[in-house]
């Protein structure tokens, strides 16, 4: 029938690839048959798992591809292009009911068959994820096998948005670092400038204090020579006829020698 649906080089290349694996499905089912040794059937019944991973992937990039394709292809290339789709996620979901069998007799019925990573206690059992092909309808299986797709779908884009959010931070932790790094700078630089005025200050004032001490000696030197000039003036005025005590260039003599002489004056006067 897929034959002959008329399909794009892409789809033509996804659904050879799901044949193929539909195909390795089947006959790696009839080898687990004849095996009798449980290892290998357990290490058989992994690499079946993993064909049905990627089988399910392709069929999701077939469902896509579809989806981009439709707007494109005549009605009825699309229904018959969803009916192959159908029918290939019930072959699918066919194989995963068989898987289940095998597992039961195993012992083992905890092995999720699409198991994305998710922990031992995260994962429901193979009773929960997965019905008997018989007891299902085609509708049913194709619903079943469209919602897992669709939540696959919806957990990819949750890990886009977060990879998207991650980057937005981290170029924001990027921006803030650099402005932070700005920042410092500038207080070093502003630091340098502050270090640099107060070794001037200190200069300054190392000056300044030069200059008041010198300023000091000189006020004392003063001081000293007017002290002494006013001790002179008072001995003076106290003995006026101390020959001991020069006298003072332009200070006037004593007011009583100033008398005497003006009275021997006016007798030789007089005579």
């Amino acid at each position: 029938m897929a034959s002959n649906i008329p399909m794009s080089p892409q789809l033509e290349q996804i659904h050879g690839e799901i044949r193929d694996h539909f195909r390795a499905l089947a006959n790696g089912f009839q080898r687990l048959d004849k095996m009798k040794d449980s290892t290998r059937q357990s290490k058989q019944l992994e690499e079946l798992t993993d064909k049905m991973r990627d089988c399910k992937r392709l069929v999701k990039d077939f469902d896509r591809e579809l989806k981009d394709e439709e707007a494109s292809n005549p009605p009825e290339v699309n229904k018959q292009l969803n009916d192959e789709k159908q029918s290939m996620i019930k072959e699918l979901n066919s194989y995963v009911a068989l898987r289940k069998t095998y597992m039961s007799t195993l012992g083992n019925k905890k092995i999720e068959l699409f198991d994305m990573g998710a922990g031992p206690s995260a994962e429901p059992t193979a009773d929960e994820n997965v019905q008997m092909a018989s007891a299902m309808s085609n509708q049913e299986l194709v619903d079943a096998g469209t919602k897992r797709m669709d939540e696959t779908d919806q957990a990819i884009e949750r890990s886009k948005q977060v990879v998207e959010q991650t980057i937005e931070v981290g170029t924001q932790t990027a921006a803030n670092l650099k402005g932070q790094t700005d920042q410092m700078g500038r207080v070093v630089n502003h630091l340098d400038t502050i270090q640099f005025s107060l070794k001037k200050a200190s200069q300054l004032v190392k000056e300044i204090g030069r200059q008041v001490a010198t300023d000091k000696c000189i006020m004392m030197f003063l001081f000293l020579i007017v002290c002494g000039v006013i001790a002179i003036i008072v001995v003076k005025i106290v003995h006026p006829n101390n020959k001991d005590i020069r006298d003072i260039p332009g200070l006037a003599p004593p007011a009583q020698s100033r008398k005497l002489l003006y009275l021997r004056n006016t007798e030789c006067m007089g005579r």
